[in-house]
C-alpha cells in the first residue's frame, strides 16, 4: 500500500499532508484551517485527491488512520477500548438453530439470488446487471476507484481462484461430503444404540412401577388414616380453645357489668345524699309552698277548661 502511494506523490509532499491534516489541540481551529489551505496549495492534485477526499479507496487510507491513532495517545487507546466494548456481547441461553446443509442460490458464483428477486419488480431482468455496471462506471469516472497494479493483481488472483474452484471444486466437495456422511453415520449409530438402551430401560422401569402399584395403594391408605387422625386432633384442640376463650370473655363481660352497676349505685346514693344535705329547712318550706301554689293554679285552669 505504501509503495503505491509513493508512486502517486513524493514522500515529502505526503509527509507535509499528514502533518497538516491533524493540528495540535492547543493551537486552535483557525490554525488547523490555515494548515489545510497551505497543504492544498503545496501538494499536487493527485495527492490531494488521494488523502484529503473521504471518498478515496479504503486501502490508501489505512496507514493514515494508523498513524493518527499512534499520535493521538490516550485518544487512540480510548477508541480501541470502545471498539472492544462494542464487540463484546452477553451469552444467550436460547437454542441455536441448526446450520443449513447447503447454501442459498447464487448467480455467477457469488451474487445472491435474493438481490435479483428484490430488484426484479422495479428494474426487470437486467436491473441488477445495469446497477453493477453503472456503479462500476461511476466509481471509475469519478476516480473513486483508480485502476492500478493492485487491480490487475486482484484480477489475476480472482481468475486463478475461479479456475481452481471450477477445476477442483466438485472433487473437493465430494470428498468433504463423504467425510461428513461418515461422521453423521457414526453419530447416528451411537444415537441408535443409546436410544435402544434407553427404551429398554424405560420398559423395565414400567414393569417395576406396575409391580409396586399395590404397595403404593397401601401407603396411600395409611397416609389418609394419619391425615384423618391429625385433622381430628386439630379440631378437638380448636374446640377446646374456643370454649376457653368464650369462658374468659363471659367472665370479663360479667366483671364489667358488676363494676358498672356498683358505680351507678354509688353515684345515685352520693347524689341523693348531696342533694338532701344541701336543702335547708327554709328552702324546704318555700319549695312546699311553691308546690301548693302551682297545684292551685293548675286546679283552677283545669276547672275553667271543664266549665268552658
Amino acid at each position: 500500500m505504501i509503495a503505491s502511494l509513493h508512486d502517486f506523490c513524493p514522500a515529502s509532499s505526503l509527509l507535509s499532508v499528514l502533518t497538516t491534516m491533524r493540528p495540535e489541540g492547543m493551537r486552535g481551529e483557525r490554525r488547523g484551517r490555515e494548515g489545510h489551505r497551505e497543504a492544498e496549495t503545496r501538494v499536487p492534485r493527485c495527492c490531494r485527491n488521494l488523502v484529503l477526499h473521504p471518498s478515496d479507496m479504503l486501502s490508501r487510507l489505512v496507514f493514515v488512520s494508523a498513524s493518527a491513532l499512534k499520535s493521538s495517545g490516550p485518544i487512540g487507546a480510548g477508541v480501541v477500548h470502545a471498539s472492544r466494548c462494542l464487540h463484546t456481547s452477553s451469552q444467550s441461553l436460547a437454542p441455536v438453530p441448526p446450520l443449513p446443509e447447503k447454501g442459498g442460490k447464487v448467480r455467477h458464483g457469488f451474487i445472491p439470488e435474493e438481490l435479483f428477486q428484490l430488484l426484479y419488480p422495479k428494474t426487470g431482468v437486467t436491473g441488477p446487471y445495469m446497477l453493477g455496471a453503472g456503479l462500476l462506471l461511476y466509481m471509475l469516472s469519478k476516480e473513486i476507484y483508480v485502476i492500478n497494479h493492485e487491480t490487475f493483481a486482484a484480477a489475476s488472483i480472482g481468475a486463478v481462484i475461479i479456475y481452481g474452484v471450477k477445476k477442483f471444486g466438485p472433487s473437493v466437495a465430494a470428498f468433504a461430503d463423504k467425510l461428513n456422511e461418515e461422521k453423521v453415520a457414526k453419530a447416528q449409530e451411537v444415537k441408535d444404540v443409546a436410544m435402544s438402551s434407553l427404551a429398554q430401560a424405560i420398559e423395565d422401569e414400567k414393569k417395576e412401577q406396575w409391580r409396586v402399584e399395590g404397595r403404593a395403594m397401601l401407603f396411600d391408605a395409611k397416609r389418609n388414616n394419619v391425615a384423618m387422625l391429625l385433622e381430628t386432633n386439630y379440631r378437638e384442640r380448636v374446640h377446646m380453645v374456643t370454649n376457653e376463650v368464650k369462658r374468659r370473655l363471659d367472665y370479663q363481660i360479667a366483671l364489667q357489668d358488676l363494676n358498672r352497676r356498683l358505680e351507678q349505685e354509688h353515684m345515685i346514693n352520693w347524689v341523693e345524699k348531696s342533694v338532701i344535705s344541701s336543702i335547708t329547712p327554709q328552702q324546704e318550706k318555700e319549695s312546699i309552698a311553691k308546690c301548693i301554689t302551682d297545684l292551685k293554679v293548675l286546679a283552677k285552669a283545669t276547672q275553667a277548661k271543664a266549665t268552658a
